[in-house]
């Protein structure tokens, strides 16, 4: 599912114009996008997750600097310590899918 078929969906489901739909759909992302990039930049023990009840977590995870192999050379390096943005499926969300 691509995010006009998304789009598609939930205007079908409420009512409301393709064009207000994606307003929305667009905000929340980016919304989320936000707060999260907000809070890549504290500390581990001080950030902030963005929890939808019964759909999920989207939060900030440190991963640490690691060692890996150049897989044309086969050379050693070092990948570097950097934040990534996790999503984690809630219960009801994991139970919808068995």
């Amino acid at each position: 599912m691509t995010k006009t078929d998304l789009i598609d969906k939930v205007a079908e489901k409420t009512d409301l114009t393709k064009k207000d739909t994606g307003k929305v759909v667009n905000t929340t992302i980016e919304t989320i996008m936000e707060h999260l990039a907000d809070e890549a930049e504290k500390s581990e023990e001080k950030r902030d997750n963005v929890q939808i009840i019964g759909f999920g977590t989207f939060e900030v995870r440190d991963r640490q600097e690691r060692k890996g192999r150049n897989p044309q050379t086969g050379e050693e390096i070092t990948i570097p310590a950097r934040k990534v943005p996790v999503f984690r499926a809630g219960k009801t969300f994991k139970d919808s899918v068995k």
